[in-house]
Parts: C-alpha cells; structure tokens; sequence
C-alpha cells in the first residue's frame, strides 16, 4: 500500500500559492513514492483542480446534509462538483471551535461516501489525557463513535491520528508513543472491521515537517502523513512526501 501524504492548508492559500504550488508538485510528482493529496480552503479546490489535474483534492469539512438552510456549510455533493475526491473530517480544529461531536462527524462521513468523497477521519487526545495516562482511551473512544459502518468499504476511508498537543507546537511524541497508538488504532480498526481493515490507512499528522517526516514515515503502520503549517510550503511539502518508503508496507510489518 503506497502511503498517502496529505497537505491541509486550513484557512491560508490564495491564487499564488496555487500557481506555485502547481509548478513545484508537477516537477517533482513523477519520482514520489507516495500519493498527494491537497485539501486547500473551498474556494481553492476549483483553480487548484485546474491547474493539477491528476492531483487527488480534498475539503477541510463538509456538512451531513446534501443540501439545505445551513448558511455558510459546504455539501459534500459541492466538494466533489468543485473537483474533491477525499474530505478531512472532525480535525481537532473543528472539533475545538466548532463543538463537533463524534456524532456529528459520523453524520460527515456518512455524507461524504454518499457523495463519492472518501473520508479523512482525524482522532487524537489532548496533553491533558496523554499526561493521564488515558491517551489511548480517548482515541479509541472517538474512533468507535466517529467511523460509520462502511467505513472500510473499497476504497477505505482514512484514519488520521494527530495528538492534539503535538499540532503547530513543534513537538511530536516519541516514536514509541506513535507506534503505540498506530498498532491499537489497527488493532480496533481489525476488532471491528475484520481483514478488511488492513486497507485503512493510518497517517501520523502533527508538527510533521521535513526534518522529522523520514524518521515517523518509517514507524511500523503509519501509512503516512496528515500535514499542516508545512504544506503551504511547496518544498517542505516535497521534501515530507520524498521520505515516504519506495515500498509501502502491509500493516503490522513495519
């Protein structure tokens, strides 16, 4: 399975960083080990379409309903017409800001695969459950109630596990705390899910930049990288997506 890196601009990016986004992935992409996907703000995803075509795209958020009185909330059926294949769902972000419930973002995914999008499903604990010692519990906790049922289905949505503490902090847990996380997140995906779970892939995201992204992208089940503030930077987004492994690697073989 090649791994996946994931560029998520959250609220930045203009027209510039389209055309020069375009130019530096278009020179580089033919020798990557892995596949891209860019999520920038919805008003980018049509311009960034059309200038990288043949680059997978994807929305930061969508709304459970196909339509309707949601002033301000973008359908899933929108993203996909605007040039979306995949969608982040329930970042820590969204859920901080916005208050959204595992159920809520369950009602995404739901949404998302009816409209053809796959879903980016993100999980993680914050600093105060890590230091409890209840890091794990959390993060299975959100993902028992945020995954729908046919979350595995061909093609499988995406696990994305991001310790909340870790996003633009600059710190990143030990590589035995993510592999820690990476195999129980296997290991509830398989309770759940059966065989059909090792084609889930989990990405590490997380103050992921160039000179940490060899070192984490090597970690047995990782199957990539969620990227933040360093995908606004065509050559650090470059840079994070040449370490991925020539050779994917089936979960649990590290």
């Amino acid at each position: 399975m090649r791994q996946i890196v994931i560029g998520n601009w959250k609220m930045n990016g203009n027209l510039a960083l389209v055309e020069a986004m375009a130019r530096e992935v278009y020179a580089r992409v033919a020798s990557l080990a892995c596949d891209l996907v860019l999520c920038p703000p919805a008003t980018l995803i049509a311009p960034l379409a059309a200038a990288l075509p043949g680059i997978a795209l994807g929305g930061q958020d969508c709304h459970a309903r196909p339509a309707g009185a949601h002033t301000g909330d973008i359908a899933a059926v929108m993203l996909r017409e605007a040039g979306a294949s995949h969608v982040i769902l329930g970042h820590s972000e969204r859920r901080a800001d916005h208050g959204e419930s595992d159920a809520a973002v369950c009602a995404k995914a739901v949404a998302a695969r009816g409209a053809g999008l796959r879903p980016i499903v993100c999980v993680g604990e914050g600093e105060g459950a890590r230091a409890e010692g209840r890091a794990e519990a959390v993060v299975l906790g959100q993902l028992a109630a945020s995954l729908p049922d046919d979350f595995a289905t061909d093609p499988a949505g995406i696990v994305a596990y991001e310790p909340v503490w870790a996003i633009g902090s600059g710190r990143t847990p030990t590589p035995d705390e993510i592999v820690a996380m990476h195999g129980a997140i296997r290991a509830a995906l398989r309770a759940r899910f059966g065989g059909a779970a090792d084609a889930v892939p989990i990405l590490y995201g997380g103050s992921v930049k160039p000179g940490n992204a060899g070192a984490v992208l090597t970690l047995p089940e990782v199957g990539g990288a969620l990227v933040g503030g360093a995908s606004l930077v065509a050559g650090d987004f470059l840079a994070i997506a040449d370490a991925a492994p020539a050779l994917g690697r089936a979960p649990g073989r590290g």
